[in-house]
């Protein structure tokens, strides 16, 4: 399998939650993936909450729903660990859909509303510190040449 060279940052988007051009942050030293989210409630056997916050220019509001979730616990850097919830999604990077965990974090204080951890990046991607967003400007060039080539 060819592996992709992805940058420390990119711009995705995660098809089945409905949210495009969502920042990303790379991090190899972690294992799992995490996604900014608020509201985050369990009743009844059944996951509820709202990605991203009112901060976002790409939040909408949106309650989500989930009926098959796990509780994951997640190690910080600085040894916490931390219970969380984890969903399956997916990501579309690269013009690729892949499938995709993800751990329910508040990133409040943090820049970057995903982390994506090696779980997600084995066997897909190489990561060179040295580059941003190339998955995103892959993306753009091959828009920009659908559509003229639609024009002509």
């Amino acid at each position: 399998m060819d592996k992709k060279v992805i940058g420390r940052v990119d711009v995705v988007n995660f098809p089945k939650l409905n949210l495009n051009e969502i920042s990303i942050k790379i991090d190899t030293g972690a294992y799992t993936s995490s996604i900014h989210c608020k509201d985050i409630e369990e009743v009844d056997g059944v996951l509820k909450c709202k990605f991203l916050d009112d901060t976002h220019p790409n939040y909408n509001g949106k309650e989500f729903s989930f009926t098959n979730y796990d509780v994951v616990y997640v190690r910080s850097s600085n040894g916490q660990v931390d219970v969380r919830y984890s969903i399956d999604s997916n990501i579309k990077i690269f013009n690729k859909v892949y499938k995709i965990s993800l751990s329910l974090s508040s990133r409040d204080d943090m820049r970057y509303p995903v982390l994506i951890g090696r779980k997600f990046l084995t066997k897909k991607f190489i990561v060179d510190t040295e580059f941003s967003n190339l998955s995103f400007e892959a993306t753009s060039q091959e828009n920009t040449k659908d559509v003229s080539s639609e024009i002509l």
